[in-house]
């Protein structure tokens, strides 16, 4: 098993710390990867009156595309009345939506055992300070971004899709393209405000929890 690692490299603190970031981020996405929360997302927005579909319907064929998401066989083509909902561009668009959240599940399961690993090796006060300064950050970085999202979430919305998406690939017209139509801009506003106070929550529980068994390691209550 190797020496417990009283005093770990910076290097190596660094790596710990945001192979905890990376988890803390798909413990974020998952509860958001379930189509109940677009459907009462969508209810919101008003998606009914911007398909002229009734909410049976809404709910019917975003279940099914958030599913294929998710579970596959990421086909996407779902109809109405015998109609497909989406052309083939809105459909590789959301080929590569699948695409980035396995790679994201796979990087998440890395980082599981990175932090596995790194709770067996680091001595506890090691671990748990870097757990906790690690919570801090994450909460304090969210805050900071959610402030910003606030005021100016469409250049952002528009960063996140450059760095994942080639260009061209998720730009859309709300008139006539029903992907658009089904997830509005204000559907993905509501969305990354929860996603981020959900992040925040995590980062300061893992904060108060570290600080606490930090404290239980070094003999202290």
């Amino acid at each position: 098993m190797g020496a417990v690692v009283e005093h770990p490299q910076p290097v190596a603190s660094l790596l710990v710390a945001s192979a905890i970031v990376v988890v803390l981020l798909g413990l974020t996405v998952a509860p958001f990867l379930s189509p109940a929360w677009y459907v009462a997302a969508q209810e919101r927005a008003g998606v009914a009156e911007r398909t002229g579909w009734p909410p049976s319907v809404v709910r019917g064929v975003t279940e099914r595309l958030v599913g294929e998401v998710v579970l596959g066989p990421a086909r996407f083509d779902v109809a109405v009345d015998g109609v497909p909902v989406l052309a083939e561009r809105e459909r590789a668009h959301l080929r590569d939506v699948r695409a980035v959240l396995l790679r994201l599940g796979l990087v998440v399961l890395v980082a599981a055992a990175v932090v596995g690993v790194a709770k067996i090796r680091l001595a506890p006060v090691a671990f748990w300070t870097i757990a906790e300064r690690t919570g801090i950050g994450v909460t304090v970085a969210v805050l900071a971004v959610a402030a910003v999202a606030a005021v100016a979430f469409d250049p952002l919305f528009e960063l996140f899709h450059r760095l994942f998406f080639a260009p061209g690939t998720y730009t859309f017209d709300p008139s006539r393209e029903r992907l658009v139509q089904l997830f509005p801009m204000a559907l993905w506003f509501e969305t990354a405000m929860a996603a981020g106070l959900v992040l925040a929550a995590l980062g300061l529980g893992l904060a108060l929890v570290a600080r606490q068994r930090r404290r239980v390691a070094e003999g202290r209550r």
